[in-house]
């Protein structure tokens, strides 16, 4: 046991957890006024509701004893047989601290998905959805890359969630949005940003706990956890960089929204291969990511599908790009546990990335088609007409954000 590296790793599961209020905020801001409630109440209420099921039988399922490649054993159901000593992740710090530092990644993905249909899924399908969704999609995918699963046997380099968060969530938010539809008015109507100053603040806490997203993700205290926080903070800058040059050329102006868009983008962008890359490869990825990211949301409108808040476009493409550059960019000259990419040396690496890419994308997109037609089949996805026009914060929580 390593007290410096136990330190080290509460403060990044604090800082991790912080990561949904902020994203709360981030989307709030961007959905209308009348909805502003009832979309931070989804991001925040993933607290609660992944917190109870990771108890339960989330963590076994992900990190417990490897069954076939495809989903961990019942050892650790109730949390039965994780302890204060030492466990099969991390040689220096609590066993439970790896448990509640992988908590704090299940919270925010099924958060991030709620963007896609923002605005007008129901609170009482989003609650089914997610837990649902957590239990048959994401606890697979994480014990496949993380959890002594058949893509993290084959050699995927995964630092801190391209594949397990951003690249699923991606996946599964288009689904969503295709199967609920588009909003009233979606294409015709004004839908603008309600509230940029607060997304501006959610994309900068975003920022801020991202470091202990990337950073803690080495699990100790050491270089690699600083190679990943700094190839966070430049890539994160290149990306905000890129996304803005881009809609500046095309829309003739730079946008607050485009900055704290292309940030994120950045982030996504980074994040699986934070402790595999060097600080100029970083860049690359991050103004590639931000470009790429702005050039696929544009693409929304042409496509026909209303991702709301642009999760697709962001967390889908931006991890998918992420997974790949990592197979790319990598180099064992800055992590000598991970592998050489393509640029390094090493061909097969880009492949290997490329095939959980894609199982990934395939599994979470047939099971998130199969979840949402249970859930609409049973109680209905989508809000009543009449309370879409009203507004969710008041037909599902009898709320308004603001009175003025």
């Amino acid at each position: 046991m390593n007290s410096g590296d136990t330190a080290f790793m509460l403060v990044a599961t604090a800082m991790v957890m912080f990561m949904t209020p902020g994203l709360a905020l981030f989307y709030g801001g961007m959905v209308r006024a009348k909805n502003v409630l009832s979309t931070t109440m989804q991001s925040f209420f993933c607290l609660g509701i992944v917190s109870v099921i990771w108890v339960f039988y989330g963590y076994s399922l992900a990190f417990g004893p490897d069954i076939g490649g495809v989903i961990g054993g019942l050892d650790y159901v109730w949390l039965e047989n994780v302890t204060l000593g030492i466990g099969p992740y991390s040689d220096t710090i609590p066993d439970l601290l790896f448990c509640a530092f992988q908590l704090m990644f299940a919270i925010i993905t099924p958060a991030l998905i709620t963007g896609a249909y923002a605005e007008r899924m129901k609170f009482t399908a989003f609650a089914m959805f997610t837990v649902l969704w957590i239990s048959l999609v994401y606890l697979p995918v994480c014990h496949w890359v993380w959890g002594g699963g058949w893509i993290g046997e084959m050699g995927a380099l995964d630092f801190a969630g391209g594949t397990v968060i951003h690249i699923n969530s991606g996946a599964a938010a288009l689904v969503a949005a295709i199967v609920l539809g588009k909003r009233k008015g979606w294409g015709k109507e004004a839908m603008h940003p309600h509230n940029l100053p607060m997304t501006i603040l959610g994309a900068g806490v975003l920022w801020f706990g991202w470091f202990g997203f990337n950073a803690g993700s080495a699990l100790s205290a050491g270089p690699v956890a600083v190679l990943a926080l700094f190839t966070t903070q430049v890539a994160t800058g290149a990306g905000a960089i890129s996304w803005v040059l881009a809609e500046w050329k095309v829309q003739g102006k730079p946008t607050t929204l485009g900055a704290a868009s292309g940030a994120v983008a950045g982030l996504v962008a980074i994040t699986p291969g934070a402790g595999f890359v060097g600080p100029i490869s970083a860049i690359i990825i991050g103004l590639c990511g931000g470009a790429l990211c702005y050039f696929a949301v544009l693409a929304k409108s042409r496509l026909g599908y209303d991702d709301a808040l642009d999760v697709v476009g962001v967390h889908g493409v931006g991890g998918l790009w992420g997974a790949l550059a990592t197979g790319l960019f990598a180099s064992t000259a800055w992590n000598a546990d991970g592998a050489d990419g393509l640029f390094f040396g090493n061909a097969g690496q880009l492949s290997v990335q490329a095939i959980g890419a894609v199982a990934t994308i395939g599994y979470s997109l047939l099971l998130t088609y199969i979840i949402l037609k249970l859930v609409d089949w049973t109680i209905g996805l989508r809000a009543d007409v009449d309370d879409e026009v009203q507004g969710l914060d008041v037909a599902d929580h009898k709320e308004v954000g603001y009175s003025i």
